[in-house]
């Protein structure tokens, strides 16, 4: 054992229990998982002898971060004298956050050699080196009154931690899901024991959701087993126990500022058709096939997150963001960003932010990231946090710039600074046809002949955004499914999510991260586990053993969007980027045992043990 850490209030849940009219109990795995990024990692090491500086190109999800703990904890170089550049990489759920030993032993190398030295994994090492994720079995009890209300839960997890620790792995089974496990229920007395163990196996680290996941996984594992154990609609016991007042200060910490948890299950439960449930499950039964249908109702904290927060904890790090926004003299716009690109299409959503805001083209805008002498520094992206915290540095950088530049128009055209405004690129007069275009506003920042009294030349501003509290993305989905009693094979019938990410800058991305979440839910759930043999031997240490979902294990999903603005930042954004891998397994797990009749059953779902699972032996 590491260490034996607790949340919550452990006299208010026994009170709690000891009132309840029913208590449920569940024992349950989260399986342990691979993350496999479409790209292994990979670094390029190259030491210049004449000026003693090192470059590093490297699958970074964070090269500031990573040049900071180069230089700082492994005294590569001085800052000044490392240079790390992350470029396109392909994919990295957190396991791409860390720096590993081989981008170290790269950059030793080149200097030992005086060569460019380049290390790149393949997919084997990638299996066991890379930090893996979830790993956790759990034994939760739930303390229901006689209206059915929740009075009362009490969780103890065990959390593999793997052979040592790792850079959140003390995180992720404390702050990060523990103090989620109130979900969206209105819980008033919750208390939390979590014994963190090492053992001869790779490190635990954050994965896609990193603790949202196993927390969202119990909870409405065990709605949907409370459900039946109370003879309720599942649907209907939760309605029941949803936070509907907010701001909700939770039992664990995290204060929720904003949602409708009713929207997002009214919408999933239509989009479904949920009330012509039953007819479809009797036809199904009378073609022999066993009909399933499950509901999961899930939150989480991103926007990764206040620096006070986190400071308070222990971290070593602010987890703010930066931004720069350079108007070049002719009017075409950089926008440099310490957040990192790594297949979320920044480079497409944040120009999106400064076309709204600046009325220009998204041809006219440049996003630049991924290098640490180009970029001041910043935090990178991980946690949902790119657009939250990213994009609202952006946003107040883009204030700046659009504040001095109505000055310079409002200079150039006499006219008031107050009657000016920015529309379709240009600086208009209210009320006027007076207007002066964004090029000319630009030269003339930098040709600085005619500039209002002690203004200085340029157009380039900066800005750190430190969010306030985190955000807190929902939504309700509802996995309808069919299983062969003969094979246990599972096929899907219908997928449908309803989220609540707040305001949608591009939602044709939203949707894409949606997918990518679900397709990594759904792998949870019935495909991947990384398995150890008695003597600490990885056996799924390759694709030819460990499944990864393919587009035919997929269903055709069909996305649902409410909107509840978050208050806490500019722009009304939640975060999108772990929310199916958030709340999929959930789904898919109930759907199936009620297919079944049979509750005990663990992740992944193999037609093995469902088929066990339907004859009673599971």
């Amino acid at each position: 054992m590491i260490y034996d850490w607790v949340l919550g209030d452990e006299a208010a849940v026994k009170e709690a229990f000891s009132k309840a009219a029913n208590v449920v109990t569940l024992e349950l795995t989260n399986n342990r998982l691979v993350p496999n990024a479409m790209e292994p990692r990979s670094a390029v090491a190259d030491y210049d002898q004449a000026e003693e500086h090192f470059t590093l190109y490297t699958t970074s999800q964070n090269p500031h971060v990573a040049r900071l703990v180069l230089s700082a904890f492994y005294n590569i170089a001085p800052e000044h004298k490392l240079r790390v550049i992350a470029p396109d990489v392909g994919g990295g759920f957190g396991s791409k956050i860390y720096v590993y030993p081989e981008e170290m032993v790269a950059l030793w190398a080149s200097k030992k050699v005086g060569r460019p030295v380049k290390w790149t994994g393949d997919r084997t090492e990638a299996f066991i080196t890379d930090a893996h994720g979830r790993d956790h079995v759990t034994k939760a009890e739930m303390a229901f009154d006689k209206d059915n209300k929740i009075i009362g839960l009490n969780v103890k997890t065990y959390a593999n931690l793997g052979a040592y620790m790792s850079l959140f792995s003390s995180a992720v089974p404390t702050y990060l899901y523990a103090t989620l496990l109130s979900g969206q229920y209105n819980i008033p007395a919750i208390h939390a024991e979590i014994i963190t163990v090492y053992t001869n196996t790779v490190p635990v680290d954050a994965y896609r959701g990193a603790g949202r996941p196993e927390a969202s996984y119990l909870l409405e594992r065990m709605m949907e087993t409370a459900a039946r154990q109370l003879k309720l609609d599942p649907g209907e016991l939760r309605r029941k126990n949803f936070i509907t007042q907010f701001p909700h200060q939770t039992p664990v910490i995290m204060a929720y500022d904003i949602g409708d948890f009713n929207a997002s299950l009214d919408t999933a439960m239509k989009a479904i058709d949920y009330a012509g449930f039953p007819a479809r499950k009797a036809k199904a039964k009378s073609e022999g096939k066993l009909r399933g249908i499950g509901f999961s109702c899930y939150i989480e904290a991103c926007g990764i997150a206040p620096s006070k927060a986190v400071g308070s904890l222990g971290a070593g790090v602010g987890l703010w963001e930066s931004a720069e926004v350079r108007v070049n003299p002719v009017g075409t716009i950089e926008i440099l960003t310490g957040s990192h690109s790594h297949g979320q299409g920044h480079e497409t959503t944040f120009a999106q932010l400064v076309s709204d805001r600046l009325g220009v083209p998204v041809s006219q805008v440049q996003i630049v990231h991924g290098d640490t002498d180009k970029v001041q520094f910043g935090m990178g992206t991980y946690g949902s946090r790119s657009i939250a915290v990213g994009g609202t540095a952006i946003v107040k950088a883009l204030e700046k710039v659009e504040a001095k530049g109505k000055k310079i128009a409002a200079h150039l055209l006499e006219a008031s600074e107050g009657d000016i405004v920015i529309e379709n690129g240009e600086f208009k007069v209210t009320g006027t046809d007076k207007s002066i275009a964004l090029p000319m506003v630009a030269l003339a920042a930098y040709t600085a002949h005619n500039l209002p009294d002690g203004m200085e030349p340029g157009l380039k501003e900066t800005a750190f955004y430190d969010p306030s509290n985190f955000t807190f993305p929902a939504g309700a989905y509802i996995c309808e499914l069919e299983v062969d009693p003969g094979t246990g094979k599972t096929s899907f019938v219908n997928f449908v999510a309803a989220d609540d990410f707040g305001r949608l800058i591009n939602p044709m991305i939203v949707e894409g991260q949606v997918h990518g979440g679900l397709a990594q839910g759904i792998g949870q759930a019935l495909l991947e586990s990384a398995i150890y043999d008695g003597s600490g031997q990885l056996v799924t240490a390759s694709f030819m053993d460990y499944a990864m979902p393919r587009a035919d294990d997929l269903p055709s999903f069909k996305l649902n969007h409410t909107s509840t603005l978050c208050p806490g930042n500019p722009l009304g954004v939640k975060g999108c980027g772990e929310a199916g891998a958030i709340g999929a397994s959930a789904a898919v797990i109930n759907a199936i045992t009620d297919a079944i009749g049979n509750n005990k059953l663990e992740m992944p779902a193999t037609p093995d043990r469902v088929w066990h699972a339907i004859h009673g032996n599971a």
